[in-house]
């Protein structure tokens, strides 16, 4: 072996390569043959030599020459692959050499080859004490490529999920761009079921972003699926995934649905179909899912919306609701108007009660209203026909909320009712002194909330039909209250996340916390019985004292107020990421739920803005001016121009009227 380190020392810009010598075949045959041959029998044992008689001996397995990590199989995962370019280069410089030179260099790299670890770290380490330093900088830069390891196809596939699982969305797909084998893992559905668990429907506490609403208990369903998919990367894709849901919320909101886009592949390549035969679901996967919900949330934070505006009632409008296709309105003159939000077209006009419609709601079969002639109707509002008219009232309705088969209605003569339409009867719950304005139910808990001019806001067991809590703090009539439960604690303070072009309002101050006032302290809030939920963990109010106050349930105490509005607050409206506010001073604000700043103002109300509606990609908003404006954050791509900045009230460019 020194002969050949010798030659390399000796190797100077300008001076002759060094040859070995010629006795090399000898002296590998005498030196380094019995090495090779004690290491790799099977290889280099000797032709000439008898083989022994084995009948009666009993085999030994070879012996283990090399000690591998315990993660890795010797004859897989420690046998890297060759680099062509490399191997090619060397193939070169080896042609280029006497044919003794050739045999003496193949046998070093098999003496090395053949060698346990140990000797082999001994061979490196003699090796590297005879290198000159242009040698030693050859090394160091070979090595620093050798050494680079694509560690997520290295390790299993349950711990690339693992670690992916912890990236942000942008670098996520940056590591998707790395190679395919990372694009395989990273647009994975275990990684993206995991993103979408953390962001949809709830403020994700390591960036501070939420995504707009995914039905909760799908995703829970899927979570089992996914952890499998993580056991078994290899199986097909996961055929639970996002669909919208028809149920109502607690806010009367009913969530979009996320439909899959057909492959355009699948479509030219299917067979026909018959009559009857129904299409297979193909599912969408979670990445889409993401993609989707996110470019919704950017559009939200940075204003950028489509608006519409809906002409048709001849008085104020004084309440709304509506979902992906439909619209409904009340008004000042005793009318209700169901729209089509695609086309803009009035679907069908509900003539029947005699004074302003103060209040109403839908689902998928009925819409039920509420007037100031006492009454309630029960409408089929496809058809126009008014099914039921239910009066029980002494004075005008102003709010009504049913849920399931319970329906609770708020009135000017200070009461609240209930009414079961299982079990047929009805009861009234008393407590108020003044106007009832809105009032809320919530199934789950059998508990009622509800908000009065008497500026308290008061919680109802529906089970010992009486007050349990009394919440006290505002200074105004109270006009609206909104049950809530919240996936994060209100008092911890908002991650630094995305930078977002809105601005908050300077005006957002917090207040220290309120008095209250409960009907019982020494017993619990509700009495436990079986299959009853917990109450929601916080309420936000809105009062005309131009404040909107958030609530913990539990203890009674005022969490937070909000200041931005100069005049009363007639509307509001939540969800999980953020809260919407109209009122007298004809502005509406767009509040983030978490840190309590304002987004977004919008100025260009002609009037006091009586009702406001959210939803996932959109609001609504009318009042006394007549019109209803329709703010809508999705699909952007290709339909009129995208306006709205933070405050600016310049939302009316580009707009689309609609009579």
């Amino acid at each position: 072996m020194e002969f050949a380190i010798d030659g390399a020392r000796e190797d100077t810009p300008g001076s002759p390569i060094a040859s070995i010598p010629p006795n090399t075949s000898e002296t590998v045959r005498q030196d380094i043959g019995p090495f090779l041959r004690n290491h790799i029998p099977q290889q280099y044992s000797s032709q000439n030599t008898a083989e022994p008689d084995t009948r009666n001996v009993q085999l030994k397995p070879p012996p283990t020459n090399t000690r591998y990590c315990y993660r890795h199989r010797p004859d897989l995962k420690c046998r890297r692959q060759a680099n062509e370019p490399t191997m090619e280069q060397l193939q070169r410089g080896m042609e280029k050499l006497p044919a003794a030179d050739q045999q003496a260099i193949s046998h070093v790299w098999n003496l090395f080859s053949a060698a346990p670890a140990q000797m082999r770290k001994l061979m490196l380490q003699g090796i590297l004490q005879q290198c000159c330093f242009p040698q030693l900088s050859y090394l160091s830069g070979a090595v620093r490529d050798l050494i680079r390891i694509d560690f997520l196809s290295t390790l299993p596939p349950e711990i690339s999920f693992k670690i992916l699982s912890y990236l942000d969305t942008a670098s996520l797909c940056r590591a998707a761009q790395v190679s395919h084998n990372w694009r395989v893992l990273a647009d994975d559905d275990v990684v993206w079921h995991k993103m979408c668990e953390q962001h949809i429907d709830r403020k994700c506490d390591k960036c501070g972003w939420g995504l707009p609403l995914l039905e909760r208990k799908r995703l829970r369903a899927s979570r089992r699926t996914m952890e499998l998919r993580a056991q078994q990367p290899q199986s097909a894709f996961t055929q639970q995934i996002t669909a919208g849901t028809s149920r109502l919320n607690i806010n009367g909101k009913r969530p979009e649905s996320s439909e899959p886009t057909p492959d355009p592949a699948t479509v030219v390549k299917r067979p026909c179909q018959r009559e009857g035969e129904v299409t297979p679901f193909r599912p969408q996967p979670w990445k889409t899912v993401f993609s989707e919900r996110y470019k919704v949330e950017a559009n939200w934070r940075r204003g950028r919306c489509i608006k519409r505006e809906f002409k048709g009632h001849t008085d104020g409008i004084l309440c709304l609701q509506f979902d992906e296709q439909t619209l409904a309105t009340g008004s000042y003159d005793s009318t209700i108007k169901i729209w089509d939000i695609e086309t803009g077209e009035v679907l069908q006009t509900l003539t029947g009660h005699t004074q302003a419609i103060r209040c109403l709601q839908f689902d998928d079969t009925k819409l039920i209203s509420g007037s100031m002639d006492h009454k309630m109707k029960i409408w089929n509002y496809r058809t126009g026909q008014c099914i039921s008219t239910l009066a029980g009232h002494e004075d005008g309705v102003v709010s009504l909320h049913f849920d399931s088969t319970l329906l609770v209605s708020a009135s000017v003569d200070n009461t609240i009712k209930v009414w079961n339409f299982t079990e047929k009867n009805t009861f009234t719950l008393k407590g108020h002194h003044d106007w009832v304005n809105s009032v809320r139910i919530d199934s789950g808990s059998r508990t009622v909330f509800s908000a009065s001019d008497d500026q308290t806001i008061k919680m109802w067991d529906l089970d010992a039909r009486c007050c349990v809590r009394t919440f006290e703090g505002h200074v105004g009539h109270v006009q609206q209250v909104i049950p809530i439960t919240l996936h994060h604690r209100e008092s911890s303070p908002a991650p630094p996340g995305p930078p977002s072009r809105s601005s908050p309002t300077p005006s957002h101050l917090t207040s220290p916390p309120t008095s209250f006032r409960a009907t019982s302290p020494t017993t619990p809030l509700l009495k436990p019985t079986p299959n009853r939920s917990p109450p929601p963990s916080t309420l936000i109010s809105a009062a005309l004292d131009g404040t909107i106050k958030f609530w913990d349930v539990a203890t009674g105490k005022c969490t937070r107020t909000l200041f931005g509005h100069v005049e009363g607050i007639w509307a509001l409206a939540a969800d999980s990421l953020r809260v919407i506010s109209g009122a007298q001073d004809s502005m509406v604000k767009v509040w983030d739920l978490k840190s309590g700043t304002c987004q977004r103002t919008l100025t260009n109300n002609r009037g006091p803005v009586t009702c406001v509606g959210l939803g996932d990609s959109a609001m609504v908003t009318a009042g006394e001016d007549r019109v209803v404006r329709l703010y809508r954050f999705k699909d952007l791509e290709g339909e009129g121009e995208v306006v709205g900045r933070a405050g600016d009230g310049v939302v009316g460019q580009g707009e689309e009227v609609v009579e």
